[in-house]
C-alpha cells in the first residue's frame, strides 16, 4: 500500500507530468502537428539488430510473428486489427521488423515495406492516440523508418516519397512536444536518441542539431551512471540503448559533426557494464527486468566493444558484485531498488545471485517474461522469484497498486551495506546486508558468499538478525526460505549419498550441501525464456526463524574428464 504522505512528491511530480503532456499535445486534431516538411533524406543510419529473412517470408504471406504471438491478417492490413497482446501491438507499430524485410532483399519485401508504411500513414498517421502514438513506440518507428528508408522508398514515385517525409516530420514534431513531459527512464532516453538522429538524417538547421545533441547529453548525464550502468539497475537497458546509440555516433562522424560530448564516453562505459553482467554462456544476468535475449543479439552490440581486459569486480553506482575464478562466475545484486518512477520495472531481489560455470548457467533468477504478460511480470518481480532469502513468503519490497503512480516498488530496502572480501590467495567474496524486512518484521538479512581461488567451491551463509531500530514482529511459527532457482537446462537429482546434484548437458556438475537443514527440491517456473515461461526446479531451504538465525550452504564443482580417443 502506498502511503499518500510518504509519496506526496511522487504524486505531485506525476500530476505535473500529466498536465505538462496535456499542454504539450494540446487539442488533438488532424492539424495539431502539421508544418513544413523537408524535401529529402540526407542519410539512412545503420540498424545493428539481427534480422531474420524467415519473418519477411511470413509477412509477405499475411502472418506477423511478433512478441511471441502471430497475427493472421487474411490479406488485410495488420493495422486494422487489435493485436493478440499489448507487446505485439507495440512491436507492430514500432516498425522494427522492417530489418527483416531489408535482409530478405527481394522485390516482394520492398513492396511489402512500402505498402505497409502507406497503410500506417493512411490509418494512423494523424490519430495521435493509442499504442501507435505512445512516445516510445513513435521513437522506435522514427528510427526504423530512417534506418530502412532505402527499402521503403526503393523505386517509389514522388508522391509517396512526399507523403513519407511529411509523416516523418509530423512524428518528429510530436516527439519534440511530448519529450519533456515523459517519465524518467529508458523510454525518454530513446525519444532523445530518435530526435538527435532525425536532425542528422533530415535537413536541419545547425541550431536544431545542437539543441538535439544538448538534450541527449542531458539524458546521458542523468541516466548513465559512472560505472556504465543505467539508473534503472536493469543490465539489459545498456544493450538496447547501445543498439541505437552506436549508429547515432557513427552517423555524427560520417557527416562530419562532433558527437554530443557525453556520447562517446558513455558508450565506452556501457560496454564495460555489459561485460560485467555477461555470464560464461554469453547471456546477461537476470536482474531487475532483464529477460531472455538471443546470444547473437548481444554479440551484435559487443562486436563494437574495443575495450580489453577482465570485467570489473563491482559496479559502484549500480551496486552489483562479480566473483570470477577459473571459468566460474557469480553475479549478485547488492543494492536498493531505484527511486520513484524508475522502479516501475525493478524487482524485489536484493541480495539474490546467479552462478554460471563452464558453458552453462546453473543458479539463476526467474527473470522477466520475454514478452508482455501482466500477471507473469508481477510474479517475476517478487522476492520468491529470486535466488535469495524470503521471510514469511513476503517480498522484501512491495509492488504498488496505485493506478496513478504505476507499479513502482515501495516499502523495500532503504539501506544496503556491502563489504568486499577478496583475499591474497585468490579467494573472492563479499558480505552484504539489507533492511527490507526491518519495518514489517524487525529483521535484517545478511548474506555472505565466497568463491574459492580455483573456482570449484562456493560457500554461502544467510543470517537473520534483529534490526536495531525496529521492534521484533515474528512468532514461533514465522518461516524463512532460501531459494536457489535452477536453470531449466540443468538436471537436478540426488546421488547415492542423498546429496543434491546439478548436472549440465556436457556432464559438468555441482553438488549442493546444506549442513544445518536438509534442502528440498521443488517445482519452479522460469519466466525468462524466448519460448515463454517454462517449468523448472529449485532448491529450497525451509526453516523457522526463531530456531535458526544462521544457515550455511555450499556448492562444489566437478568437471568431467575428457574422454580418451
Amino acid at each position: 500500500m502506498v502511503h499518500f504522505r510518504q509519496f506526496l512528491p511522487l504524486y505531485f511530480r506525476e500530476s505535473w507530468r500529466r498536465v505538462s503532456r496535456r499542454i504539450a499535445v494540446g487539442r488533438l486534431n488532424p492539424w495539431r502537428f502539421m508544418g513544413a516538411a523537408p524535401d529529402r533524406l540526407v542519410v539512412a543510419p545503420t540498424d545493428l539488430r539481427i534480422a531474420d529473412p524467415y519473418i519477411a517470408h511470413e509477412v509477405h504471406h499475411g502472418r506477423f510473428p511478433l512478441a511471441g504471438r502471430v497475427l493472421e491478417t487474411d490479406g488485410k492490413s495488420p493495422f486494422l486489427y487489435t493485436g493478440p497482446s499489448l507487446g505485439f501491438d507495440e512491436m507492430l507499430h514500432s516498425f522494427r521488423w522492417l530489418r527483416h524485410l531489408r535482409a530478405d532483399n527481394t522485390p516482394e519485401a520492398f513492396a511489402d515495406a512500402r505498402s505497409l508504411t502507406e497503410d500506417w500513414i493512411s490509418l494512423w498517421g494523424r490519430q495521435y492516440v493509442g499504442v501507435a502514438w505512445d512516445a516510445n513506440v513513435t521513437a522506435q518507428r522514427v528510427i526504423a523508418w530512417l534506418s530502412h528508408s532505402p527499402i521503403i522508398l526503393k523505386n517509389q514515385d514522388r508522391g509517396f516519397y512526399r507523403r513519407f517525409i511529411k509523416s516523418l516530420a509530423l512524428q518528429i514534431r510530436y516527439l519534440r512536444q511530448v519529450a519533456p513531459a515523459m517519465r524518467d527512464g529508458e523510454k525518454r532516453f530513446r525519444v532523445r536518441i530518435a530526435l538527435a538522429m532525425a536532425t542528422l538524417a533530415l535537413p536541419a538547421r545547425p541550431a536544431a542539431i545542437k539543441t538535439a545533441a544538448r538534450n541527449l547529453d542531458q539524458e546521458i548525464e542523468r541516466q548513465i551512471l559512472a560505472d556504465g550502468g543505467h539508473v534503472s539497475r536493469n543490465p539489459q537497458v545498456a544493450m538496447t540503448l547501445l543498439a541505437d546509440l552506436l549508429p547515432l555516433r557513427q552517423t555524427y562522424l560520417n557527416l562530419g559533426y562532433t558527437p554530443p560530448k557525453g556520447l562517446v564516453s558513455s558508450i565506452d562505459r556501457m560496454f564495460q557494464a555489459l561485460r560485467f553482467f555477461r555470464h560464461v554462456d554469453g547471456t546477461l544476468a537476470l536482474f531487475n527486468g532483464t529477460t531472455a535475449q538471443p546470444a547473437d543479439r548481444l554479440l551484435s552490440v559487443l562486436r563494437y566493444d574495443e575495450s580489453t581486459g577482465e570485467p570489473p569486480r563491482l559496479t559502484p553506482q549500480m551496486n552489483y558484485q562479480r566473483l570470477f575464478n577459473h571459468n566460474t562466475v557469480i553475479i549478485a545484486d547488492t543494492g536498493p531498488y531505484p527511486a520513484g518512477e524508475l522502479s516501475a520495472t525493478a524487482h524485489a531481489g536484493c541480495l539474490s545471485f546467479e552462478l554460471s560455470s563452464g558453458h552453462h548457467r546453473f543458479i539463476v533468477n526467474a527473470g522477466a517474461p520475454a514478452f508482455h504478460h501482466g500477471e507473469y511480470r508481477r510474479l517475476a518481480r517478487s522476492t520468491a522469484a529470486h535466488s535469495t532469502l524470503i521471510v514469511d513468503d513476503t517480498s522484501s519490497a512491495t509492488i504498488s497498486s496505485s493506478g496513478f503512480l504505476g507499479p513502482i516498488l515501495t516499502n523495500g530496502p532503504q539501506k544496503v551495506d556491502i563489504e568486499r572480501r577478496d583475499e591474497a590467495d585468490g579467494r573472492q567474496g563479499f558480505v552484504a546486508r539489507h533492511d527490507g524486512y526491518a519495518s514489517a518484521f524487525g529483521l535484517i538479512h545478511e548474506r555472505s558468499i565466497q568463491l574459492s581461488a580455483d573456482g570449484n567451491m562456493v560457500t554461502g551463509r544467510d543470517r537473520i538478525a534483529k534490526s536495531a531500530n525496529h521492534s521484533l514482529a515474528i512468532d514461533e511459527k514465522t518461516q524463512g526460505a532460501i531459494r536457489f532457482h535452477i536453470h531449466p537446462k540443468i538436471v537436478i537429482s540426488h546421488d547415492s549419498n542423498g546429496d543434491i546434484v546439478l548436472t549440465a548437458p556436457d556432464g559438468e556438475y555441482w553438488k549442493f550441501f546444506s549442513p544445518d537443514i536438509e534442502a528440498e527440491i521443488e517445482e519452479d517456473i522460469f519466466f525468462a525464456d524466448l519460448a515463454g515461461p517454462r517449468r523448472s526446479q529449485q532448491i529450497v531451504i525451509h526453516f523457522i526463524i526463531a530456531r535458526h538465525s544462521e544457515i550455511s550452504w555450499s556448492l562444489v564443482r566437478t568437471v568431467p574428464k575428457p574422454k580418451r580417443t
